[in-house]
Order: structure tokens, then C-alpha cells, then sequence
């Protein structure tokens, strides 16, 4: 399967590119380190978006404007926005065009991770209580709601058309990988397959829309449009299988989430699947056990230790290997300071897979 396919890693970007900040020794300090360097190339565009964003909850109706001001309040990584950044800077010169798409395609983030914590019953995101703890399921529905046909009404402005119908499809493919996601909890049958389908539509599909259309609003040309998506499809996809790694390695006092929720909802994610794979009947039908009776402590131990170094040691090896597809996928693109920041921002990511290895 080409995902678990074994590449050697990208040769390292020309040292004479003016990114001192981006040197190996910058990257063997701590991912979150790591990250806020290479956002530091386009850090006044950053600030500029989190102020837009900030911005948009005078937009609604008074009665819920505090709740608006509360769910894009708690800032976090701000990948996309930060994609959408660099890809611009890479394909020309960063404008006002590129800033809206950037609030836009958050702000569509931030819609699903309000639904995703109602759905997984979450309690805590970004180290302060969700939406759903604070004010109840049904309230913070109709959050994600709004904040969904916001971020539409606000594609409708670009003056290309191309751009709003590229994000409306986008933000439809988001909604159904979550249906299909929710309509395949504890179901056996789902394959490794399927779930890279889910995580392509959920998320790999947005931070490809991230990348494409702002090298689209540069007027790139059709090849540097196609590798650009191609990247953020890749990269999104990957950050995804990261992510799912870390609800079941990661620790919740770094992470400022609730961990778990995926195995607890029954929801099967990559380290799952790759054990039972190759899990004998009886490991099969005590990890259904250990699912159904949510005993999740129980269950990582089994992925950790199994065969081949364990299930989330391959889990992290594949998504890996998908970042580095990525990178290799930038070759002959022009280099300059930007197209480089978005070679580093993959090492980043396969840095953060590393932490997680055990």
C-alpha cells in the first residue's frame, strides 16, 4: 500500500536561502519551538488574522456574540491559516486575499472542532472547558452552525467565484467525512482504506483547499495550483493520523484536550486498525472487550506492544512517510523563503510523530 511505503527523506533545502531561523539545530528544539519559527516568516500576516478573526463575532446577532467571542478565542496551532500563508508567500507576494481565505478556512476549523467535542462529549479543548461542558449540547450545536454559514457567507466575497464554490465543496466534504466517520463507529469491518477516506474528507481535504486557492488568488499556474493542493492534501491528511495518535498517547496536561474520546466513541483510527489487522481472534475479540468496557489504559497498552514495534509505532511510521510524499511533491517548485518554511513545517510534523513513538 503506497501510504506505508518506505521513502528515503527529501534532500535538505539549499543553505544559501535567507532562513537562517530554519536551521537543523532551530528544528532539534521542541516542536512547538520549531513551529513558532517557521510561523515567524509570516508573523504580522498571523496577527493580522487572529485580529480578523477576533473581529468576526461583532457580525452576530448581540444575544450570541459572547459565545462566538468564546469558541475562536482560545487560539491554537493555527495551521491552516499558517499553510495558507506560506503557500501564498511561495506562489507571490502575501496580500489582502490571501489573509480572508486564512480566516475563512479557520474559521470552518473551528465550526467542526465545536461539533467534534458535542460528538466525542468532550470536556476540555485548548486547556479551557468546551462549548458543550459549559453551556450544553444543543447550544453548542447551533455554534457550530453559525459559525459554519459564517465562514460561507464570507467566501462569497472573493471576487473569483471559483474560490467561494471551491470552499463551500470543501466544507460539504468536511460534514460528510465526520457522517461517515460517526456512521462507522465500532464497526469492525472498517478498513485501513476507509479510514484514510475519512481522514482525506475531514481534514486532509480543507488544508488542501488551504494551500490550492491561495496559490490560486496568487494566479500561479495550473501545475504550482495542483502541486500546492496535493501537499495540503497530503500534510492534512498526515496531521490527522497524528492527531489520532495523539487521543491515544498522548497526555492531556501537554495536550490542553480530552484524550480518549476516540476509542471511548468507538471510533476506529489508524494504530486500531493496523492491530487488528493482524490480531489473532482472541486479541480481536479482547479488543472489542476492552472498547465496549472502555477500559482505554488497557487498549493503548496492546497497541503499543504488539507485533512489528506495535501499532501506533507503525501508525507514526506511515504518517511519516505521507509527510515525506509531501515534501518530495515541492520538488521543482521555485525555492525562496516561503516554499522553504513549508519544507521545514513537514519536519516539524514528523517531529511531533516523533515524540509520540514509544
Amino acid at each position: 500500500m503506497e501510504l506505508f511505503a518506505r521513502l528515503r527523506p527529501s534532500s535538505p533545502p539549499d543553505e544559501s536561502v535567507p532562513l537562517a531561523d530554519l536551521t537543523e539545530n532551530a528544528l532539534a528544539a521542541s516542536p512547538a519551538a520549531s513551529l513558532a519559527k517557521v510561523a515567524k516568516l509570516v508573523q504580522p500576516h498571523l496577527e493580522e488574522v487572529e485580529t480578523r478573526i477576533a473581529q468576526q463575532a461583532a457580525a452576530f446577532d448581540p444575544a450570541i456574540e459572547g459565545y462566538v467571542v468564546y469558541a475562536v478565542g482560545s487560539r491554537g496551532k493555527r495551521l491552516r491559516p499558517l499553510l495558507t500563508l506560506l503557500a501564498a508567500g511561495a506562489t507571490g507576494e502575501i496580500n489582502p486575499g490571501h489573509i480572508d481565505l486564512a480566516v475563512t478556512v479557520e474559521l470552518i476549523h473551528i465550526a467542526t472542532l465545536v461539533h467534534d467535542d458535542v460528538m466525542d462529549e468532550a470536556e476540555r479543548r485548548r486547556a479551557q472547558p468546551t462549548a458543550n461542558a459549559r453551556w450544553g449540547n444543543s447550544l453548542s450545536v447551533l455554534l457550530g452552525d453559525c459559525l459554519f454559514a459564517h465562514a460561507l457567507t464570507l467566501s462569497t466575497n472573493f471576487e473569483n467565484s471559483n474560490i467561494g464554490r471551491a470552499i463551500a465543496r470543501t466544507a460539504a466534504t468536511v460534514c460528510s467525512g465526520e457522517m461517515i466517520q460517526t456512521q462507522r463507529k465500532f464497526d469492525l469491518n472498517l478498513s485501513v482504506q476507509d479510514y484514510l477516506r475519512i481522514v482525506q474528507m475531514k481534514t486532509g481535504s480543507l488544508f488542501a483547499a488551504a494551500a490550492e486557492l491561495a496559490a490560486v488568488i496568487s494566479e500561479a499556474n495550473p501545475d504550482a495550483i495542483e502541486r500546492f493542493k496535493n501537499f495540503g492534501f497530503q500534510i492534512g491528511t498526515a496531521y490527522q493520523i497524528y492527531d489520532d495518535c495523539v487521543d491515544l498517547a498522548g497526555n492531556e496536561g501537554t495536550t490542553g484536550k480530552t484524550l480518549g474520546t476516540d476509542l471511548r466513541k468507538g471510533k476506529f483510527t489508524l494504530p486500531v486498525l493496523i492491530f487488528l489487522r493482524s490480531a489473532s481472534e482472541f486479541e480481536r475479540e479482547r479488543c472489542c472487550q476492552l472498547v465496549l468496557e472502555e477500559r482505554v489504559e488497557e487498549m493503548i497498552e496492546l497497541l503499543k506492544n504488539g507485533a512489528n514495534n506495535g501499532a501506533l509505532n507503525e501508525s507514526i511510521a506511515a504518517g511519516s512517510n505521507l509527510i515525506r510524499q509531501a515534501q518530495g511533491g515541492l520538488d521543482g517548485i521555485g525555492s525562496n523563503p516561503y516554499g522553504e518554511a513549508l519544507f521545514f513545517l513537514g519536519d516539524v510534523l514528523c517531529e511531533m510523530f516523533d515524540q509520540l513513538r514509544v
